[in-house]
């Protein structure tokens, strides 16, 4: 059975491609942390097709090594990879503290070597496809939500994408991001109470020319076709999902 792994996948934009993978018949491997989320989603995703759970805290290398160097054993027939785990909370540039900046720039570390495992399980398969989740924010600086660190490490991400679209190609691996604006996710849940998400992010809805803020599953379609071979032409491409965010302004 053909293998997707799906690096953050318990909640959001990653749980929302792990279910439209799952009815597409494809096995789904999810990395999150060790808690109580991995098991509910597993639960909840399971009467879609094979999913299995693996905790690993992508902070800790030695972790994130050990996982790695699992990969062509556990999933010799790995063929999609999505990067989709984040952290999101505002903060003014003068205020960030070093951990701030760890936080962001170490999800970009666990990412790198995961996805060179990926990669490496991919070729002697034939090919495969990768697929990151930027964001908006790399692109395109919001005074109301400073997020200097988090922008800076997306853009890095975009940068690696089209890298390794370029270093993987004759190994037959394509590899895409998408650039989301604002999707309604917990990963605002740094700032925002988990119960008023939802109410809160709809006052950015006429931030976005298409007069509302994203769902995830908006954001998992475009994934799944660029996993797909639908999508066979495209690599090295940064996708702007954002309800025209970067088209211009209302």
């Amino acid at each position: 059975m053909v293998q997707a792994l799906i690096v953050g996948g318990t909640t959001g934009m990653g749980k929302a491609t792990a279910q439209i993978l799952l009815q597409q018949g494809i096995e789904v491997v999810i990395v999150g942390r060790a808690d109580k989320n991995l098991e509910s989603t597993k639960s909840e995703l399971s009467v879609y097709g094979t999913v299995k759970t693996k905790g690993v805290n992508l902070f800790n290398l030695d972790e994130v090594n050990a996982f790695a160097s699992s990969l062509s054993n556990e999933m010799p027939d790995l063929k999609y990879l999505v990067n989709a785990a984040g952290y999101f909370s505002p903060k003014s540039f003068l205020e960030h503290t070093e951990q701030d900046y760890d936080i962001y720039h170490n999800f970009n570390k666990a990412f790198f070597f995961i996805t060179q495992a990926v990669a490496n399980v991919m070729a002697s398969n034939g090919g495969g496809s990768i697929v990151n989740i930027g964001s908006m924010w790399a692109k395109q600086a919001i005074k109301a939500t400073p997020s200097s660190a988090y922008s800076m490490a997306k853009a890095g991400l975009h940068s690696l994408t089209q890298h390794l679209a370029m270093e993987l190609a004759d190994k037959k691996i394509r590899v895409n991001a998408v650039s989301p604006a604002v999707v309604v996710t917990p990963i605002y849940g740094s700032f925002i109470e988990e119960n008023k998400i939802e109410e809160t992010l709809q006052g950015f809805n006429s931030f976005h020319p298409i007069g509302r803020v994203g769902r995830p599953e908006d954001i998992a379609k475009t994934i799944s076709f660029l996993l797909s071979d639908e999508s066979s032409w495209v690599t090295g491409a940064i996708w702007d999902i954002d309800g025209g965010v970067m088209a211009g302004r209302n």
